[in-house]
């Protein structure tokens, strides 16, 4: 069994910044992290995801140059540091684990989510 922690949200004006953090218990410490989010009344979308030795990171376009993964695996955390924040990042940010290439295909382990708003 794996469990999955975030927070770190809050509410920020636009280009601001915020820290969110994924605190994992997993069977093992080789899964990829990353990060989801829910906009209201949209689908969850990829934004980020760090592969188990935190050597490659993938990011989707929207967020590329402005946000940025990374992991400690002494600790078991992962980090998404969001800079220049926009009112459409707003949304509820969900932590995920899983095999390598969390864009295509979700991992089992989900975190409960924590909300991210972001005011003009």
């Amino acid at each position: 069994q794996g469990r999955l922690v975030d927070s770190g949200g809050g509410l920020v004006q636009a280009g601001g910044s915020l820290r969110l953090t994924c605190t994992a218990s997993l069977p093992s410490r080789h899964y990829a992290l990353g990060w989801f989010r829910q906009a209201p009344g949209k689908e969850r979308e990829f934004v980020a995801e760090i592969n188990g030795g935190g050597t490659f990171a993938d990011y989707a376009d929207s967020v590329k140059g402005r946000f940025t993964i990374s992991r400690d695996n002494t600790v078991a955390t992962a980090a998404l540091q969001m800079n220049e924040l926009k009112p459409e990042d707003t949304g509820v940010y969900y932590c995920n684990a899983g095999a390598n290439g969390l864009r295509r295909s979700t991992g089992r382990y989900w975190g409960q989510g924590t909300q991210v708003t972001v005011s003009p």
